[in-house]
């Protein structure tokens, strides 16, 4: 039977061709060797090679040794990346200093790579000490939150905002719903004195951080790897990503200094309407636990109690039922 076209890809990927082949070889246990030039990559990559008996055949790697080699192979890759982004970071840092303007005084970058989180804090730090009206932030989930880093960190993010609050600055901070009742974070809120606010969402964005509107700090990859950031200076894209964060803020629920409880409609809950939108979408349920901050237990017990409450026996019928229900069309 014939399968898949071998289609063009980068190097490093398998496209469906190549990841047939290699299953047929592992189910017959070998292939001709003129059977590899319908998917290359797979022997490129290794999952096929020669038999050692029989060159004219090819054996499949066994899929764990595979898997780790390509994983050795991933993380190779992407700790040259690092490398690579840390030297352009501390090359251009360096420059950036020569480019003075025609009246002889540097000009101020309109954006800067951050790499690491000691230059991240530090950069973030020194923006809040320099503000005096708002700050803007929008906290995505964060798995680390009963951690000893975590606690550290809250502990300087406290001095930091509280310093900043005394000044008469005010603070905006929108979290996702799951949010709400992470120890971490109520204490928080129970511990700062002054003009700060928090309200939550179904699902937000990646962390963003924006001060007194001039500066806002962004993840610098599209994995929201939180030891890179870009430092955003420039007018027209600030003013962008703070008419967004408004525009959220008036859709999200009150958390503090009022308390507002995300209402449940039809017996779906907020959450279980956020579980409900990325079902639809056809995320797997580890996307739609880390896309929502919970644990992929905890997104299957909700996801559970959504199929009860609509009455589905099946995933392919809640889906449907979803949509039939017209809770995606109902607004918070």
């Amino acid at each position: 039977m014939t399968g898949a076209p071998h289609v063009e890809h980068g190097a490093d990927e398998l496209c469906p061709a190549g990841t047939g082949l290699y299953e047929r070889a592992l189910r017959e246990g070998r292939l001709d060797a003129d059977e590899g030039r319908t998917a290359p990559c797979a022997v490129d990559l290794g999952l096929l090679r020669p038999a050692v008996d029989d060159l004219g055949t090819l054996e499949p790697l066994p899929p764990a040794v595979a898997l780790q080699r390509l994983l050795r192979r991933s993380g190779e890759r992407i700790a040259a990346e690092r490398r690579r982004e840390e030297w352009l970071a501390e090359t251009f840092q360096a420059l950036m200093g020569s480019g003075d303007g025609p009246d002889g005084e540097a000009s101020t970058p309109t954006l800067s790579l951050l790499s690491g989180l000691e230059r991240i804090n530090g950069a973030i730090a020194q923006a809040l000490v320099e503000g005096t009206r708002e700050v803007l932030c929008i906290q995505p989930p964060n798995n680390y939150q009963t951690s000893e880093y975590a606690r550290t960190a809250q502990a300087a993010a406290m001095v930091r905002d509280q310093q900043f609050l005394d000044r008469g600055g005010r603070i905006r901070v929108i979290y996702p719903h799951t949010q709400r009742h992470i120890p971490l974070v109520v204490a928080r809120y129970e511990q700062l004195r002054g003009d700060a606010q928090a309200r939550t969402m179904d699902e937000v964005t990646g962390r963003m951080i924006i001060v007194d509107r001039t500066v806002a700090f962004i993840p610098g990859d599209d994995d929201g790897n939180s030891d890179i950031a870009l430092e955003v200076r420039h007018t027209a894209v600030v003013g962008y990503l703070v008419n967004m964060f408004d525009r959220f803020w008036r859709l999200a629920t009150p958390m503090h200094p009022q308390t507002v409880q995300p209402p449940s409609l039809g017996g779906v809950t907020a959450r279980q309407r956020a579980i409900a939108r990325l079902l639809v979408e056809g995320h797997t349920d580890a996307v739609i636990a880390d896309r929502l901050g919970m644990n992929i237990r905890t997104a299957r017990v909700h996801i559970a109690k959504l199929a009860a409450t609509l009455g589905s026996q099946s995933r392919a019928q809640l889906g449907y039922l979803i949509g039939q229900s017209g809770i995606l069309d109902r607004t918070q």
